[in-house]
Parts: C-alpha cells; sequence; structure tokens
C-alpha cells in the first residue's frame, strides 16, 4: 500500500456566499470525514461578502474547532476569485473542494480518494442525477454540450464542482477567472497542460437553503460574453500554453545551494 494511501494529506475547501444554513453542517460533516481518513488536515472556507449569518456561523466554527479556518471578504470576489483565494490557501498534497450549499455530500470523498493513484493528478466527480428544478437542469444540459462542443472537454461532467486535485498543479497553471466560468479555465487548463484525470459518481442532491448565483436568467447573458472571452483566450489565443512551457522549464532547473 502507498504511503500516500495510508495517510494521505488533505485541504478541504468551499467558497460561500450566504450559506448561512449549510455551511456548519457541511464543515462538520467533512472534518468528520477527514478524521477517519488521515491526521493531516486542514478545513478552509472563503466567505464571499455574505449578506445572511454565514459569517456569525464560520466565527463558532472557528471557535470550536482547531484544524478550521475561513476567510471573510466583505467586498464579493466573485465565485472565481473565491476560488482562487482558497486554493492558494490551501497547504496540503492534495486539495478537496466542493461548493458551500452543500448539494454535494463531503463523505463522498471516501469515494474520490482511492482513485487518486499514483499517476492521476486530478479525480473529478460526475452527477449520477442532477437535483435542480427543471429549467437549471435544461440550461445545464445546454451549456455542458456547447462548452464541451467549444472547449474540446473530454470530462463526463465539466460542472461538477466535486473534485481532489493535487496541489502542485497551480505550480503549473494559473487562474485568472472571477465568475463561475473559472471551473472551465481550471478544466482546460489542467487538460491542455496534460495532467490526468479520473473520474468517479457522485451523488447531487436538492438545495436546501438560499439560491443559485451561477445558473439564473438574469446571468445569463453575462455568462455567455465571458465564456466567448474565455474561448478566445484559451482556444484561439492559447498563451496559457506558453505559460505553462516556461513554468515546467523553471520546474526542471537544477536547485542552487
Amino acid at each position: 500500500m502507498r504511503q500516500e494511501q495510508r495517510r494521505p494529506s488533505i485541504s478541504a475547501f468551499f467558497p460561500a456566499y450566504n450559506d448561512g444554513g449549510t455551511i456548519g453542517s457541511l464543515v462538520v460533516t467533512t472534518i468528520r470525514t477527514l478524521e477517519e481518513l488521515t491526521d493531516d488536515y486542514e478545513v478552509i472556507v472563503v466567505e464571499n461578502g455574505s449578506t445572511d449569518y454565514t459569517v456569525e456561523v464560520l466565527e463558532e466554527l472557528a471557535r470550536r474547532f482547531d484544524r478550521f479556518r475561513y476567510y471573510s471578504y466583505r467586498e464579493p470576489l466573485g465565485y472565481g476569485g473565491a476560488l482562487r483565494a482558497g486554493f492558494a490557501a490551501c497547504t496540503k498534497d492534495l486539495i478537496f473542494y466542493t461548493d458551500g450549499d452543500a448539494q454535494y455530500d463531503p463523505r463522498e470523498l471516501k469515494l474520490l480518494l482511492p482513485a487518486m493513484e499514483e499517476h492521476v493528478d486530478i479525480v473529478n466527480g460526475w452527477k449520477i442525477d442532477r437535483s435542480d428544478p427543471l429549467h437549471r437542469k435544461i440550461i445545464g444540459r445546454i451549456y455542458h454540450h456547447t462548452v464541451k462542443f467549444l472547449f474540446g472537454f473530454k470530462l463526463r461532467d465539466v460542472d461538477c464542482d466535486f473534485r481532489l486535485i493535487r496541489r502542485h498543479v497551480f505550480d503549473t497553471i494559473d487562474l485568472e477567472s472571477d465568475s463561475g466560468t473559472i471551473c472551465l479555465e481550471l478544466v482546460k487548463k489542467l487538460q491542455d497542460a496534460g495532467y490526468r484525470f479520473a473520474e468517479v459518481p457522485v451523488h447531487h442532491y436538492h438545495r436546501t437553503y438560499g439560491k443559485s448565483q451561477f445558473f439564473n436568467f438574469p446571468r445569463l447573458w453575462r455568462t455567455g460574453i465571458q465564456l466567448l472571452g474565455l474561448w478566445w483566450k484559451l482556444v484561439v489565443r492559447r498563451d496559457h500554453m506558453r505559460r505553462i512551457k516556461i513554468r515546467r522549464k523553471q520546474q526542471e532547473l537544477p536547485v542552487e545551494h
């Protein structure tokens, strides 16, 4: 049995915006799950300008749990900004993240971890069934097929924010998006950099508190514009490939003593 399987080093991270009704149970369940898997873990929340009682819940969690910490931003970072801040804050070898709305069960991290074999860099969940209102399912299906065609994605479910990632991949790729399109940027850059994916089926549950900040009709126009801009940068210009090659060469240089 490999050392990583015996004692994985895991950062669990959640972006949170108006998730006061779910973030507490999500964090506690994650801590209990990680305690079963390892003694080398941390749990982080990036609170993103909430107007409900999310901050009060996080304050109480921080008092109760030594391995939990949170970062609170009163000026909203956007979903992409919250993800970038969270990835930067993580210190362990593996990063597990999902959203603070608890539509995924963090206990299913136990399904992702065995798939993180030596040759795998990212374990990506795919939704067994999407538990959303009909209009969101329709929008989600159109979105999925559109981005898969535009960006050449090979994953079964690009829109599943339930992932386990080796932290070292962020030594090679940079993320720039502030919006929900950051997930497309993340997967595209990881794919283009040659990192290897495994995929695992996970459950998706009805939202019990709050409302979606991404798939709603007022944001569709802005999302479409952002999507085209991202496509232009990553598919047409492909400037990120030059940066990836430079980073790879720098990582190959010998360390001077």
